[in-house]
């Protein structure tokens, strides 16, 4: 159970990295496209937030704490590395690379400041503008 806890929290990290990589992509081809849904405010800060923290962590050397978290369920269920079933491993062949710590700390700021300014380049709707405020009427169109 253990085991499986661990390649779920492996999943969920697989998933935020291709959220915060394909976001941004989006956004800028939702422009081009003139999709709407991309500049919805919520999509746009949620996006934003989570690009910041993974700069900040990798400004403080701080390890994510989806990995700490999968590496200790893997540690309780026996496993020293990862078990080798089919999904593990391409999960983790996709998400950890071996280089040097000060290339992800330049990579991730590079990639945080092109979000940064996706933010100008691509204007998210205001939240009132939304659709999502609470004096919105039922029947009100929403293009999110």
């Amino acid at each position: 159970m253990l085991r499986l806890a661990a390649d779920a929290m492996l999943l969920l990290h697989v998933l935020f990295v291709v959220f915060v990589m394909l976001g941004l992509v989006l956004i800028f081809v939702g422009k081009a496209r003139q999709w709407s849904w991309v500049r919805n405010p919520w999509f746009r800060l949620i996006h934003l937030v989570a690009i910041s923290v993974v700069v900040i962590q990798s400004w403080v050397g701080a390890i994510c704490p989806l990995t700490t978290i999968e590496m200790v369920l893997r540690s309780r269920a026996g496993d020293a590395v990862y078990s080798g079933d089919f999904i593990s491993h391409w999960l983790e062949t996709a998400l950890y690379y071996q280089l040097p710590p000060w290339m992800f700390v330049v990579s991730y700021t590079i990639f945080g400041v092109i979000s940064c300014a996706s933010w100008f380049l691509v204007r998210p709707r205001s939240f009132v503008e939304s659709g999502d405020h609470p004096a919105s009427k039922p029947g009100d169109r929403i293009d999110d």
